[in-house]
């Protein structure tokens, strides 16, 4: 069943339901007026009836009262009563006590029991429309009463005078309208149906030009209808013209994600990686770089291939994939052997964007990277760094040589003056050039330790563990200058591959600065954090921080602003950091304190 099927049947139902509803409404209506019109009946006639038996008895005051009932013409006035009301059956005069029918406008009723029945106001005033009808429908006769008493003058009930009605008579009254109002019913909801039918066929006339340029856009066919002067001004008929030319400019940006994706393809082309991009139900949509060096196979080959068969289960690389897709966890830079015995980096990410919904049914993102090639590069720069590293640490070094130079030139050019004096007590001015010697060599010696060659002794350690032990070897010393030490460790099963010994030497440098940086005490701070392929230590404090004038030099070597300082330990501990293929920084606020950080690559 189509919209137009659907929405005209849906109206045929609404105009039904509201057709019986006013219609239902309407005959309850009329069923309470013809209840309340019996009952404004059944109490006008009650105290006309009671007024009669008075009568009759004030009439025959020496007759016993049952005999004085047995009057014909108050039998004709009560028949009188009723023959006008049909609803109303009968009016009794009884015994209260026994309801014994003592005079009745029926005769053949005289020495009956009659009731007592329901009230017949109760019926009307308090109840609802569903039990007047059941009441209306009832098979079983069910009878109501009004009544009135007659009393002595002493309060003593004598008489009770009842009208009897029966509801179902009513029935008879309401037949008429009833059987009227559904022939007006009937002829409304058919009327309505008919409007209905033709209205739809009218109103989904633009619907179903809409539906036809809905389907052009689905094959691609954009070009429009040519609507007529008066369909252009029906909205539908606006909105499928819309819709075409919505159809053309979807065939455009067609064609700029084709020209996007070739541009994206030659760029990865020149890339050492293979990146490969998968949709929700695991088929390859996307495969660029070094895809042929990877899995010895062209790119064309593998287009819409699904994910098993690219990247079979059955190997190590496969089980990866297959784990890192089900699980959703993202890998990173993970070394996976390959079948022909290659090691490759992996790493896998999920794609959320592809549908829109996060969680289960999203594309995958698979990167291969040659590890051989990335070490090649890092090599490239940790030369280059190291090679800004020699030129600072010269700097540093040639500052320090040439204060002893300028000193030792500056006395021996002294002493020859005063040689050339024919003064021979040159003493004073040889202890100085000796001291300077002295340091010179001194200097020369730290510069050659520094620079010379460090075996590394590498080992894998847990990043939280190393940091324990820094923060117990620099804890009593801080506990001393009544520092407070806070930890916080957010990089658990993180390793990293390290010199532990050099390295804990180096980050000590920078702890023992801190601690030194707050003499009066403060707050040193440890974090551990692990992102996408390095690891990073930070050490915070709330000394006096930095000077910015300052900040460009605190890593040469020999620069100090202590006076029992030796400005070798962040010299020191920046050689370190580079050894192991690391970056050590700092930020620093003028009042507020410094941090340092030290990123390592995380071991893998």
């Amino acid at each position: 069943m189509n919209l137009q099927a659907k929405l005209t049947l849906g109206y045929v139902v609404l105009v039904v339901v509201l057709v019986g509803a006013i219609s239902g409404m309407d005959l309850a209506s009329n069923m309470q007026e013809q209840f309340e019109a019996t009952l404004e009946r059944a109490e006008v006639l009650n105290p006309v009836a009671t007024k009669f038996v008075r009568q009759t008895l004030n009439s025959r005051l020496t007759v016993p009262l049952r005999e004085a009932l047995r009057d014909s013409s108050l039998e004709r006035d009560l028949l009188d009563l009723v023959t006008d009301a049909r609803a109303i059956l009968e009016i009794a005069v009884v015994d209260p006590k026994t309801n014994e029918v003592l005079a009745d406008s029926d005769p053949s009723r005289l020495g009956q029991t009659s009731g007592p029945y329901p009230n017949f106001r109760n019926l009307v005033l308090d109840t609802g429309w569903q039990q007047k009808v059941q009441v209306l429908l009832s098979h079983a006769p069910e009878y109501y009463q009004l009544e009135r008493a007659l009393a002595t003058p002493a309060g003593e009930t004598v008489l009770l005078v009842r009208v009897i009605i029966a509801p179902a008579l009513i029935r008879h009254d309401i037949n008429p309208v009833m059987a009227k109002k559904l022939e007006v019913a009937a002829a409304t909801v058919a009327a309505a149906i008919g409007i209905t039918f033709l209205f739809s066929a009218i109103a989904f006339r633009p619907l179903g030009r809409l539906r036809r340029q809905l389907d052009l856009v689905t094959r691609g066919e954009y070009e429009p209808e040519k609507p007529s002067a008066k369909q252009r001004k029906d909205e539908l008929s606006v909105m499928a013209s819309k819709v075409s030319l919505l159809g053309q400019r979807l065939r455009g940006a067609q064609f700029e994600v084709s020209d996007l994706r070739g541009n994206i393809d030659r760029l990865l082309q020149d890339l050492e990686d293979a990146v490969f991009i998968f949709n929700r139900e695991g088929s390859l949509v996307f495969a660029s770089g070094s895809v042929e060096k990877f899995l010895g196979r062209e790119r064309g080959e593998l287009s819409g291939q699904p994910i098993t068969e690219i990247f079979p289960p059955a190997t190590t690389l496969g089980l990866l994939i297959a784990q890192a897709a089900q699980t959703g966890r993202p890998v990173r830079n993970r070394r996976v052997p390959l079948p022909d015995g290659a090691v490759v980096l992996v790493s896998v990410d999920r794609l959320e964007t592809l549908t829109g919904v996060p969680g289960s049914g999203s594309g995958l993102l698979v990167r291969m990277r040659d590890p051989e090639a990335q070490r090649k590069i890092g090599r490239e720069l940790q030369t280059a760094d190291r090679l800004a590293a020699i030129s600072r640490v010269s700097s540093g070094v040639a500052h320090e040589v040439k204060n002893p130079l300028n000193a030792i030139l500056l006395h021996v050019e002294v002493a020859k003056a005063r040689l050339a004096r024919g003064e021979t007590d040159i003493e004073p001015q040889m202890e100085i050039i000796s001291r300077e010697i002295l340091r010179l060599d001194r200097v020369v010696k730290t510069f050659l330790d520094f620079s010379r060659p460090v075996e590394l002794k590498l080992s894998t350690v847990p990043l939280q563990e190393f940091v324990r032990e820094v923060v117990d070897l620099a804890r009593p010393q801080a506990e001393a200058s009544h520092i407070q030490v806070d930890v916080a460790q957010e990089a658990e099963g993180v390793e990293v591959r390290v010199d532990r010994d050099l390295m804990k030497q180096a980050v000590l440098n920078v702890v023992v600065n801190a601690i030194e940086a707050m003499p009066e005490g403060g707050d040193l701070r440890f974090e551990a954090h692990a992102f996408e392929d390095t690891a990073e230590l930070r050490i915070s404090d709330t000394g006096s921080g930095i000077p910015p004038e300052l900040r460009e030099k605190i890593f040469r070597l020999y620069f100090t602003t202590r006076k029992e300082g030796s400005g070798i330990g962040l010299a020191m501990t920046f050689r370190i950091v580079q050894l192991h293929d690391g970056t050590i920084d700092f930020t620093s606020e003028p009042g507020q304190g410094t941090t340092f950080w030290i990123r390592l690559p995380i071991a893998v």
